[in-house]
């Protein structure tokens, strides 16, 4: 794989860690290598998306866990006092 492509996929994976400091690098790195602000763009685009599907799976996991934990305030926990 060519520096290009890494700085760009590099790109993408600094918004999807919310990396702020690794995104500065990585934008100056790819313009240091000749790449235009179009690429840029659409590297963190490609970044924003992944980011948004983790969420909405996490969003869906996070509700999932909680339907499994029991409710105590309703005596739903074995040996609570309520």
């Amino acid at each position: 794989m060519d520096e290009r492509t890494k700085e760009l996929i590099a790109i993408g994976a600094s918004v999807g860690a919310h990396c702020q400091p690794c995104l500065t690098y990585h934008v100056e790195k790819a313009r240091e290598l000749g790449i235009d602000d179009e690429s840029i763009r659409a590297a963190i685009e490609t970044g924003h998306m992944v980011e948004k599907g983790a969420m909405s799976a996490m969003m869906k996991f996070s509700s999932e866990v909680l339907n499994q934990i029991p409710d105590c305030r309703t005596g739903g926990c074995s040996g609570a006092k309520g």
